[in-house]
Order: C-alpha cells, then structure tokens, then sequence
C-alpha cells in the first residue's frame, strides 16, 4: 500500500488532494498534516477536514490519518517520517499571500524556508520516492515575457513570498543534486473554486459585494489572471506524484540531479474586467446576489499594489508533453460552482 504524506491538507488544495486520492488511488495510507492557523477563517479549513474524514469513512480500505501541527517544528517532522516511512511527500503547507507579506515576514520565513527545509531533511535521513512541492507563478516577478516558460530567469521577485517559493526551488535542487532525492516544484496559477482561499479576489470581491462595500479593481482592471479551476490542479498533482524524474547521467559523466520544475495553470489569461463581470453573473444566478444589486456603484479602479504583477500566464506545454495534463474547466463553469456552493455554505 502507498504511503503519502500531504502537508497542508486543510487547505484548499491539500484537502481536495487527499479527497482526490482516497476516491482513485485506494487502497492508500495518507498523512495528511496542518497547523490550522487562523490565516484565514479556520471554519473553512475545518469543513475541509471534515469533508475529508467523511470520504475517508467510505474507503475502508484506506488508512487516513490527520496530524495537527507546525511544519517549523523539527522533531515532530523526523517522528512522522521516523513513523510512516514515507514513499511518495506532497509538500503544500506554506503560508500564502502576497499582500499579507508586507507586514507578516516572519510567517513566512518559519513556514516557507524554515519548514520546507525540514521537510528536505526528512526526505534524506528518511528516503522518499519523490517529493512534490508547491511553488507557485509569483516566482515570475515582473516578467513581461508571456506566455511564462519555466525556462524563463526568475531572480527577480517582487515580494517575500515569490523570494520564499524560489529558495525552495533552489533547496530542492540542492537536495536532488547532493541527496539524489527526487523533487518536483509545482508553479500553481490563481488556484479557485469551491471552499478555496478567501483572500483570493473571486471569493474576497463575493464577500464584500455581499455586504454592500466596494471592490477594488488593480492597476485600474488592466490586470490578467491564469484563473485555474482547482479539480484541475489537483489532476495535475496526482499525474506528477506518479512520475517522479529519473536519475540520469549527464555527458560528462555526472549524475544529473532528478529535479523538475512545471507550470500548473490554464494557459488562458483572463482580464479582471471579464472576470468580474463573469463573478457577477454567476453570484445572481446562484441567488447571492439580487438581480436589481448595482454593480457599478460597487467597483473602484486602483493603481498597482506593491508586490502584485501585471499578468500572470502559464506555458504549460512541458506539463502536457509529459503528463498529458490538459486543463478542463473553464472560467464560467468554475464560477458558477463556486458561487453555489457560497450560497449553500453561507446561508
């Protein structure tokens, strides 16, 4: 039986990676692990759980387990990998946010480098078949070249938190090199949909319509996003986890680090005009909203805020050469999902 340990498993991909995975892959052994911060309302993160420990009940077959704890505590890290010995690691506990790092910067050093490390520490005193690792498209700072190729030089971000996800990348090559472990670094595109993030913009813009206050707009709407629906990200996770990169011998002899990184997104850039004209529709379809609200007089167009980018746009073509990964769920379905769910959720 496959033992998987998934950090971050009551958040919003972690916990429909474990769902995902006790639907299809059982009979499995999944660790799922959190510290269930109050980064956001933890009421979401509990109905995640609970949600997973439903389905979890319904495949006997499978072994699940949730350990609630820090990602910076080193011992209790070495005891759960000591314990479980580990064949495949999907590391998604981070602390996100990119505005949020401006007065936060210690979270994310302890989350991000501080916790990542120790998972890399574990994975070589306790060896894995692969390590998969979130990253995500803020690594691409400024960068006016599109689509985003992971070819592409990203020594540039433009907030602690991209700074954070590329130290991993950098971590996990050093790893792979000196280790031999293999890791793979996933760049995650505007993951959305039901029961995700709430600092997002599609589910922090339905909250403060709801209550009748004003959305901001960026860079006065001459903002796009790769929105990408999260059934499709997690797709993307489990066809990676599978395949993880082979031990190869380069041409001078040298062993070649098993090290990969890939763009996970649509590849479809939506501007924030049509996104939030989309949002709307589907919060009155669904009975959010009322069918009379003034979206107008709700909308304010603001410059660019610090540490935030123009565009965000994958090229995802190294993900279907090697996986087969094709995105499935457009902007409109996916919004429509989430707005029902908001509907059934909140009321």
């Amino acid at each position: 039986m496959m033992k998987v340990l998934v950090t971050g498993s009551a958040g919003f991909i972690g916990a429909n990676l474990v769902l995902r995975l006790l639907e299809t892959e059982s009979p499995i052994e999944i660790v799922g692990f959190d510290s269930v911060n109050n980064y956001y309302d933890v009421r979401l993160k509990e109905y995640r759980l609970a949600i997973v420990e439903q389905c979890a009940a319904k495949h006997r077959e499978s072994k699940y387990t949730f350990v609630k704890g820090n990602l910076a505590d080193k011992a209790l890290i070495d005891n759960l990998f000591t314990d479980h010995r580990f064949d495949i690691v999907v590391n998604l506990a981070a602390q996100g946010g990119v505005r949020y790092c401006i007065m936060n910067p210690d979270s994310y050093i302890e989350s991000n480098v501080v916790g990542f490390y120790n998972i890399l520490e574990a994975c070589r005193h306790h060896p894995v078949q692969h390590l998969v690792y979130a990253s995500s498209s803020s690594v691409y700072g400024g960068n006016t070249k599109v689509p985003f190729s992971t070819d592409d030089n990203v020594d540039h971000p433009v907030s602690l938190y991209a700074a954070t996800k590329k130290s991993n990348e950098l971590f996990a090559h050093c790893y792979s090199k000196l280790y031999d472990i293999p890791t793979t670094g996933l760049r995650f595109f505007t993951v959305y949909g039901p029961a995700g993030r709430p600092d997002m913009a599609y589910f922090s813009f339905t909250n403060k319509l709801l209550k009748g206050e004003i959305i901001q707009i960026y860079n006065y709407g001459n903002c796009q996003r790769d929105f990408t629906y999260i059934d499709d990200i997690v797709e993307g996770v489990v066809r990676v986890m599978k395949k993880p990169p082979e031990c190869k011998t380069g041409g001078d002899g040298l062993p070649i680090p098993p090290y990969a990184i890939y763009n996970i997104g649509a590849g479809k850039p939506v501007n924030l005009f049509d996104f939030v004209r989309i949002l709307q529709e589907k919060l009155v379809g669904a009975g959010v909203l009322p069918k009379v609200f003034d979206f107008d007089a709700h909308k304010e167009l603001v410059p660019m805020q610090a540490g935030d980018v123009p565009m965000t746009y994958a090229d995802v073509s190294d993900l279907e050469r090697d996986f087969g990964f094709a995105p499935k769920v457009t902007l409109q379905e996916g919004l429509e999902r989430f707005a029902k769910w908001y509907r059934d959720f909140y009321n």
